[in-house]
């Protein structure tokens, strides 16, 4: 068991890795915040409420969800947006971060390398990644952590994302569905009734 915690940063220029530091991912059922393993209800619960809770919550769906792959990319992206239109939750698409070979054109594409100028430009303080190719996200995540303060969330549809602070596994649009109950519930709880 490790002592070190996957806390929101700036952790240092160059953060290690979370695997290296001992954390491990969940297991079915499981998630896990902060690097700790907990069911998979209570993770999906504490993000709503770090959702709910935040300045500037936003969900980063990447290509997984944005393209419509199939049925199931289609089900999830109306499930994200019903849990973004509930709990007042910006959307920023991370599109297409494919290299483009053998030439770039700058003017026409993105740069989604450096998700923590996106942070730092739009003030994002809790975010949440979803439909990122595992690669891909684990590298943002890492940058995220070493450089800004934002609480980040990943929902992956395999085993979850040891580099966030909360990372769900096996997500499918009945996960979103729980979200935005949960965030329902949040805003309720937040008026006094």
């Amino acid at each position: 068991m490790s002592n070190y915690r996957v806390k929101p940063g700036p952790e240092a220029f160059l953060p290690p890795a979370a695997a290296m530091m001992g954390i491990s991912l969940p297991d079915p059922g499981q998630g896990h915040i902060e690097g700790a393993i907990v069911p998979q209800e209570q993770a999906i619960e504490e993000s709503a409420r770090i959702l709910s809770r935040a300045k500037v919550p936003t969900f980063f769906p990447g290509p997984l969800v944005l393209w419509k792959w199939n049925e199931k990319s289609a089900k999830m992206a109306a499930a994200i947006k019903n849990a973004a239109v509930e709990g007042g939750i910006k959307i920023i698409p991370m599109s297409d971060y494919r290299p483009k070979y053998p030439k770039i054109d700058p003017e026409t594409e993105i740069n989604p390398n450096h998700p923590n100028l996106t942070i730092w430009h739009n003030k994002i303080d809790a975010c949440l990644f979803v439909g990122v190719h595992c690669h891909q996200a684990n590298l943002a995540l890492k940058i995220i952590r070493g450089g800004t303060d934002c609480y980040t969330m990943a929902f992956c549809s395999m085993s979850g994302h040891e580099d966030a602070n909360l990372s769900v596994r096996d997500t499918s649009p009945e996960t979103f569905l729980k979200l935005t109950e949960a965030l329902k519930k949040m805003k309720t709880n937040s008026r006094g009734f």
